[in-house]
Order: structure tokens, then sequence, then C-alpha cells
């Protein structure tokens, strides 16, 4: 008898021993489709890119927010001035009385709309006071410690280049003085004791601007408490103030001459300079 094909007939099996998918009844396991190069080219560059802000908002630091800033600015002033609370909030109060009687006497029936308007008022007159007091306990905080005149002198931007270093400093008594050039010419500001024993330092600087820069008007203040000094925290205004004598031009050749003459050299022995010094390999050898 044939046999029937549909009874005898197996599956036919793969070398490890289970059936193909399409041919057993179980249905495929659904996959996801392969990516395309497109795709995966649009993927890497995502990733890139979220790399990138990543790492940016990671190199930067924290933006301090406006009121954190004005915290710490009035916690460094009580510091110094332990009442300056009761200064802000009796200024902040004043300006608003000052508004309401306003209001009531010179505006009549306004006195809450000058109320309401005296409220801004105070407190621009109140941060007024706080950086005014904040400035002068932050120059009492270096005042007397060295190189105070240079934290002063970075404040002045406009119309003045100064040398961070001082260009003459004085080993003993630790008396230095800093350089600066502007429309003015050249000032020199010396800080470390009284003004008799700044003057040999001073006139050594005079004399080396004399020589490269003639007949330019030379400005010498000394920082300090007595009587014929300059307050540290007046000093950058009283640069700032002196009467203007040279073009941009002078100032450009001025400060170029002045480069020549450069700052605070270094207290290195004269002899063989110990970079450029050659081994004796003779010696080496033991001849």
């Amino acid at each position: 008898m044939a046999s029937d094909p549909s009874r005898g007939s197996k599956p036919a099996r793969t070398k490890s021993g289970t059936q193909p998918p399409g041919k057993s009844g179980a249905p495929a396991p659904d996959q996801p489709p392969a990516p395309t190069k497109s795709q995966a080219k649009r993927a890497a560059r995502a990733e890139a890119r979220a790399a990138k802000r990543a790492a940016k908002r990671g190199g930067k630091p924290a933006k301090t927010r406006w009121y954190k800033q004005i915290w710490q600015v009035f916690q460094m002033t009580r510091k110094v001035e332990p009442l300056i609370w009761l200064w802000l909030l009796l200024v902040f109060l004043g300006v608003i009385a000052i508004a309401v009687a306003i209001g009531l006497f010179a505006w009549k029936g306004h006195a809450v709309y000058m109320g309401a308007l005296g409220t801004p008022l105070g407190l621009l007159a109140a941060m007024y006071l706080l950086m005014n007091r904040a400035e002068r306990a932050a120059y009492q905080n270096i005042e007397g410690k060295e190189g105070a005149s240079s934290a002063a002198l970075g404040q002045i931007r406009r119309g003045w280049t100064f040398h961070e270093e001082p260009v003459a400093i004085d080993p003993k008594t630790r008396a230095m003085v800093f350089r600066g050039v502007g429309r003015a010419g050249v000032v020199l500001v010396a800080e470390g004791g009284p003004p008799t024993r700044l003057t040999r330092l001073i006139d050594a600087e005079k004399r080396k601007v004399a020589r490269v820069a003639p007949d330019i008007p030379v400005v010498v203040m000394t920082v300090g408490n007595e009587p014929g000094q300059v307050p540290l925290r007046k000093l950058s205004r009283k640069i700032q103030r002196q009467r203007a004598r040279l073009s941009r031009a002078e100032v450009a050749v001025v400060q170029n001459r002045l480069k020549a003459i450069g700052g605070l050299k270094a207290p290195i022995p004269k002899g063989v300079d110990p970079l450029r010094a050659r081994p004796d390999r003779k010696a080496l050898r033991g001849r």
C-alpha cells in the first residue's frame, strides 16, 4: 500500500535539533528591524550633541542669584558695621515718609499714590547706602596689608594702565611702588610707611622714568592715613580726577618706552647662567 505523505512525513530538523520557524506551527518572535546607516548616524550625532551640552553645563559654575549676592554683601558689611541693618531700615522708611508727606501737604489727596511711589525709591536709596558701605568695608579689610594698593588700582579700567606687580620693593621695610600710565602722565603709587620712608624708592623710580621719557609729568601718591597721604578707598577716585595732559598717541609712546625698563627684577646673582651651564664631560669620565 502506498503510504500517505501527510502521515508518514516528519518536519525536517536543523543541525541543532530545533525545527525551523517557518515550517513549525509556532509563530516567529517579533524582532525590531535593524536601523539603517542614516538612522545610526543621526543617533550618533544626537548623542554627541547631548554629551557636549552636558559637558558645558558641568564645566560652568552655577550662577548665583541676585538676592543671594545682596545677602552676601550684607553679611560682609555687617561684620565691619554691625548696625548697618538699622541704617538701611531708617533710610527706607525715611524716603517713604517724605513721599507720604509730599502727598499730604504739597499734593493733597495723593498720599497713597506717593507712598506707593516712595517704596521703590526707598529700596534704591537703601541699596545705594549698602553698596557704599560695602565698598568701605572691603577696603577696611585689606587696609594695611601688602599689595593693598594693587587691589585699589585694579578698579581703574578706562584711561589707565597699571602693572599688577610692583616696580620696586624695599626688602627691609617691605615698602613698594606701583607704576601706571595715563592721560595725566606717569603715576607712582607708594605704600608701606610714612612718606619719609618711601622717598628713596620714589626718587629712584622718578629717575628711571625721566631717563626714558623726559618732560613727561610724574604724579606721586603715597597710600596711608597720615597727613599728606591718600586713603586707600580714595586712591582710585583721585587718580581718575587727574587733569589730562597727554594725547592718546603720546600715552602709547610712553608705555612702549617704559616697557623697555621693565618691572621688578628678580635677585639673581651675577655670573654663569645655571640654565645654560654645560657639564664637564672630562670630569664625568674621571680624567
